[in-house]
């Protein structure tokens, strides 16, 4: 089976334009992406549905959350996910929401960064995150659907252990290999073998490690960083990997498109000789 290549997407601007742009970029499918919890009504869930008539697959909903959000190594701990204790509970309804407007979609997959994952397994801070974790584990379970973490914010051992301790089959990896690099916390081609078939979505970004003590690295476009996607990528589908490719360029404007048509191209050409 020959993965598709799709896109991260915002969800207000999909509610307001649907498959057109995506479709015109030869996408086949997206990951929507939002950070706005009231936007996961019936009435969306319904237009969404018609503005998607098939052409395009939602395949994945990424859910975003409210409160702070630092992207570094100082603030990024106090502020990220569901490991800040000040904002866990209202992260939770917000993500639980996310979760029930993916059932209404009819889809199998949502994501999140849940935040600097604790690196000791006997922490106060780390049993914490595993119980709220397992309530929106459950509801996914409940609905069939997979609770996926997103990786860059902790070890790839660390975010399997986890993944471990909720003893789930409904949990996953939305595996972001530039997040790896970009936080500092592994090379992404052996990742592959550690997450194996947990792995249910890719996000194609490439970046390089971060030159500070106390910021990320800079993201590149793909095929211009660290992640080796000649190496990584073959490794991933001749694993077994039969999930859906998302293009995800941190960009705006014109140079945005430019370098996700530029991305379609480089991963038809990756696919063409992995297939052969």
């Amino acid at each position: 089976m020959r993965n598709r290549i799709g896109v991260i997407h915002n969800l207000r601007k999909a509610l307001e334009t649907g498959d057109t742009e995506l479709k015109a970029l030869g996408l086949t499918c997206v990951q929507l992406n939002c950070w706005e919890p009231d936007l996961f009504t019936d009435e969306n869930a319904e237009i969404l549905k018609e503005k998607f008539s098939g052409d395009v697959a939602i395949s994945s909903l990424w859910i975003g959350w409210t409160g702070p959000r630092a992207w570094n190594f100082t603030e990024g701990p106090l502020t990220l996910g569901l490991v800040p204790a000040a904002y866990r509970f209202q992260r939770i309804q917000e993500l639980l929401k996310g979760i029930a407007f993916a059932a209404k979609l009819g889809i199998e997959n949502v994501a999140t960064h849940v935040g600097f994952i604790p690196e000791n397994p006997n922490t106060t801070e780390y049993s914490e995150l595993r119980a709220a974790l397992r309530t929106l584990v459950t509801a996914c379970a409940n609905n069939k659907i997979y609770f996926n973490f997103e990786t860059g914010q902790e070890t790839p051992v660390t975010l399997m252990r986890m993944i471990s301790d909720l003893g789930s089959e409904y949990v996953g990896i939305n595996f972001d290999p530039a997040n790896l690099i970009l936080y500092g916390k592994g090379n992404p081609v052996d990742a592959v073998s550690i997450f194996g078939s947990r792995i249910r979505g890719i996000h194609v970004k490439d970046g390089d490690y971060p030159t500070s003590f106390y910021s990320l690295g800079c993201e590149r476009v793909v095929g211009e960083g660290s992640v080796n996607f000649p190496v990584f990528l073959p490794k991933l589908i001749r694993q077994g990997y039969t999930g859906d490719l998302y293009i995800e360029r941190e960009i705006t404007g014109e140079q945005q498109i430019i370098d996700i048509k530029r991305t379609v191209a480089y991963l038809e050409k990756v696919l063409d000789e992995v297939c052969e």
